[in-house]
């Protein structure tokens, strides 16, 4: 299958990448600069997603792109992706996040509307719905923490506070349920081959405080735990903020095969995480 995977230099695009390939796939990836050989493309520029889309003539969109602190990039980027494959004729799997919600302690159902806080989850909460109007048949996967090998935001975060590289501290009162790249990236592939529609949660089944979540990287990289530096929201002088964004992703468990393994779990195995090979085309 010809698979265009939209932010493919980045962690979740790269193993969708590695995954796709090891399929017999076409992969075809991009990247706001052209980093690790893919075609570089401003996601922003209606008129050349447009272009590349038409050139590479994709079965499958995978939209792993976004930039927490741009809403042309989340928003406007992702309604440019999905005319794009509309037009192409492609399968469209779009990227969301559990920020859309606007936090509580009981899980979040796959089907609830957005109740945003933040801006980043506004403008994914706006690229939800402009996905799902311009492509009612695309697949938009809500998930969460994403943790696996170095090239993980969690990760290096957590290490460069334990090591001392950065300074801060990570929160014992704000809860998620991590889940690994590689198990993401194949349930990605899975719901494409699926053809699933509309709205689903795939995040892990384990809640951990962003505290635990760097305690357990810690100690997963020969690390003393109680080197992570921790602190709550308010001691850290922020104002009211999400508690808990927890998603249930009890439908996604039971439709698909692709195990969604508690993060500790992951954490422990990485071994395949960590082949980055891929076969993909060259720049466009």
């Amino acid at each position: 299958m010809r698979t265009l995977i939209v932010g493919a230099s980045g962690h979740l695009g790269s193993e969708v990448a590695r995954l796709a390939s090891a399929t017999g796939a076409e992969v075809h990836g991009t990247s706001t600069s052209g980093a690790d050989g893919w075609s570089r493309l401003d996601i922003t520029d209606r008129a050349a997603v447009h272009a590349l889309v038409s050139r590479v003539r994709p079965e499958l969109v995978v939209n792993t792109a976004y930039r927490a602190d741009s809403w042309t990039i989340c928003a406007d980027g992702a309604a440019h992706v999905a005319l794009a494959a509309v037009a192409a004729g492609a399968r469209l799997v779009h990227v969301s996040t559990d920020a859309v919600h606007g936090g509580r302690p009981e899980p979040y159902l796959d089907d609830e509307s957005p109740t945003p806080v933040y801006r980043y989850g506004a403008a994914k909460a706006a690229a939800e719905t402009a996905v799902a109007a311009i492509d009612p048949g695309a697949a938009v996967v809500r998930t969460s923490l994403i943790v696996g090998d170095d090239r993980s935001k969690q990760v290096r975060l957590a290490l460069d506070l334990a090591t001392g590289r950065s300074r801060g501290a990570l929160f014992t009162d704000e809860y998620r349920r991590p889940i690994d790249a590689t198990d993401l990236a194949a349930a990605i592939l899975e719901l494409a081959a699926r053809g699933y529609a509309g709205l689903i949660n795939v995040a892990g089944p384990q809640t951990l405080s962003r505290a635990e979540l760097g305690r357990l990287v810690a100690a997963r990289h020969g690390l003393d735990r109680a080197t992570v530096p921790v602190c709550t929201t308010a001691e850290a002088g922020l104002g009211p903020r999400p508690g808990a964004l927890l998603l249930d992703s009890s439908r996604a468990a039971g439709l698909l095969k692709t195990p969604l393994r508690p993060v500790e779990e992951a954490l422990a195995d990485l071994g395949g995480g960590q082949q980055r090979q891929h076969r993909r085309s060259g720049p466009l």
